[in-house]
């Protein structure tokens, strides 16, 4: 009788098949590269970017609004994506801004997530009126569109990083809930988590030992979509001029500075944020799609 070899073995992990799936798509993969090219960008954004656009003593009036591929004023420097109304270099401004944007969406995702995790796991495992209540809760959420409730929120708490969070987080988490909630109430009438309640494990145990990790597939998928959805809410809320301060601009704040030149031809201000913004929604939009794919079996 033959052994398999340890190669042929390790083929057959689930972690393995999964990146096999994954990279079936030539579209994921194109996603995925676009994506970690933003990312290095964004994390390396100081150490390429042809100049720091929020340090004074590099800004230059004589350079503002130049077009793309112009020199600066002393011949040194050529702004390959321009410069805006007050002589930032639009390509380094892109690179900061995408720091921002990121990070305004990532930050809201997880804590959303953890949120709407701790809410659809307890719903679901314990039920009755405590399940009626979190849902009712959810589902008037839900009714009203997500836009609503980010612009009341901001009005109510005012401009920052953080307080855009806090609207992003209190946006997203329902999502999360609901779907946590109906993935966790298929797993509650399965063999293990009847043999769990059976030996009087704490309930603490079997939802974070049993039942939650049953129900992070599905999460991630969703979670992944949501950042892209929560870096287009921040960028719609600081183009409003209701997100993000005029010192920390994202690439929604940057578009926003550029829109009233855009009618006297200087397009640039505008057009290459807004080129960065659809690429990051579209790369993360791209990943989220195959993972939605591989980790849901019955997609296939």
């Amino acid at each position: 009788m033959e052994h398999p070899t340890p190669a042929a073995a390790v083929e057959q992990t689930p972690f393995v098949r999964i990146v096999a799936d994954f990279a079936g798509s030539r579209l994921a993969l194109a996603g995925l590269a676009m994506l970690a090219a933003i990312l290095a960008v964004a994390i390396l954004a100081p150490f390429v970017s042809p100049q720091n656009p929020y340090d004074l003593a590099q800004l230059d009036v004589l350079d503002s609004r130049l077009a793309p591929g112009a020199k600066s004023a002393d011949g040194k420097m050529t702004y390959w994506l321009g410069t805006d109304d007050q002589g930032r270099d639009m390509l380094s401004a892109i690179f900061y801004g995408l720091r921002i944007s990121l990070a305004v969406g990532a930050a809201s995702t997880v804590l959303a997530l953890v949120i709407g995790l701790a809410a659809g796991l307890t719903a679901a495992y314990f039920g009755g009126r405590f399940e009626q209540l979190v849902m009712r809760v959810v589902d008037i959420q839900l009714s009203f569109p997500a836009i609503l409730i980010a612009l009341i929120l901001i009005a109510v708490l005012g401009q920052g990083t953080g307080k855009v969070i806090a609207a992003l987080v209190t946006v997203q988490w329902a999502y999360y809930a609901r779907t946590v909630r109906s993935a966790a109430l298929v797993e509650m009438r399965k063999e293990y988590m009847e043999a769990a309640r059976c030996l009087a494990l704490p309930p603490v145990r079997i939802v974070s030992r049993h039942l939650l990790p049953n129900c992070l597939p599905p999460m991630i998928v969703v979670a992944t979509v949501q950042v892209a959805a929560a870096i287009a809410l921040e960028a719609t809320l600081s183009f409003l001029g209701l997100g993000l301060p005029i010192t920390e601009p994202s690439l929604g704040l940057l578009i926003a500075n550029g829109y009233q030149y855009l009618l006297s031809g200087k397009y640039w201000i505008s057009f290459f944020p807004g080129i960065a913004l659809l690429v990051t929604i579209v790369s993360i939009n791209l990943v989220g799609d195959q993972l939605r794919d591989v980790l849901n079996p019955r997609l296939k």
